[in-house]
């Protein structure tokens, strides 16, 4: 079998692991950057989207891209994944326990800290936590005034000594979660996610039954999902994000994930 590993010209610090990990289960991997006008898609068996990292300002070519790959070979994630899970608005429809947000710069809550990103992006780029609502709706109307939707929600503080609980599905099936240091500090962040420090964590029963409700919310088969909760200041754990395009997956938290990933790839192409 033949797959694409979908990446970008940047670095990636998972590319290599993955390949390995491929080869091992006799999957012949190759990085294939997703806007490369010379790919042959029709070359592999699958496409698996995995690091084109530089999607978030050319949003609609990527996702023009996906639906043009797809008629060509298999696309995973699927295409109509990647185009609903690019856009934070998905987080209204979902029907799962979620972070409060606020869809619009006007008449903010009365929060003690606001994060304020729009709703197309990534790694916490264009993305501001401040604890003034006037701060806040400026940037906001900033982010709107170029044409982009946003997203006000508050800052969990949670995420300061528990951290955000990410957990990891390889075809439906449960393979490790990690404790995962915060990326925002006050002002603007633009760190990648591959650039925040991972723990290796059992998850809670309770977080636990929420990502498999989550995950049973997409009808779609999915190749990964990292599913990231957070919790509120009553205790009860909500989803802050449902990766399903191109999450960092920490595989080299557990020693296991890589050959799983693997496996679960070449069992959804048998």
């Amino acid at each position: 079998m033949k797959a694409a590993y979908v990446t970008w010209d940047g670095p990636d610090p998972e590319r290599e692991t993955v390949l390995s990990a491929w080869l091992a289960e006799g999957i012949e991997g190759a990085p294939v950057r997703w806007d490369d006008p010379e790919a042959d898609w029709s070359e592999f068996d699958a496409a698996v989207v995995r690091s084109p990292w530089d999607y978030v300002g050319r949003r609609d070519e990527f996702i023009d891209w996906a639906w043009r790959a797809e008629q060509h070979t298999r696309l995973l994630n699927p295409a109509s994944v990647l185009a609903w899970n690019t856009d934070k608005t998905y987080l209204k429809h979902l029907g799962v326990p979620t972070v409060p947000t606020h869809w619009s710069s006007l008449a903010l809550p009365d929060w003690p800290e606001y994060v304020v990103k729009p709703t197309v992006s990534a790694g916490a780029r264009d993305t501001i936590r401040t604890a003034s609502a006037e701060e806040a709706a400026a940037f906001a109307a900033s982010l709107e005034a170029q044409g982009r939707p946003i997203m006000v929600q508050p800052y969990v503080e949670s995420v300061e000594h528990e951290g955000e609980m990410s957990l990891h599905y390889f075809n439906g099936q449960f393979s490790h979660a990690v404790r995962r240091t915060p990326l925002l500090i006050p002002g603007i962040g633009d760190l990648n996610d591959a650039g925040a420090k991972a723990t290796l964590r059992d998850p809670d029963d309770d977080q636990f039954d929420l990502a498999e409700e989550i995950l049973g919310k997409v009808a779609e088969p999915l190749l990964y999902a990292r599913i990231d909760l957070v919790r509120m200041p009553d205790g009860e754990p909500v989803l802050i994000e449902l990766e399903l395009t191109e999450p960092f997956l920490y595989l080299d938290t557990e020693l296991e994930a890589p050959g799983f990933f693997a496996r679960a790839l070449k069992e959804m192409l048998a």
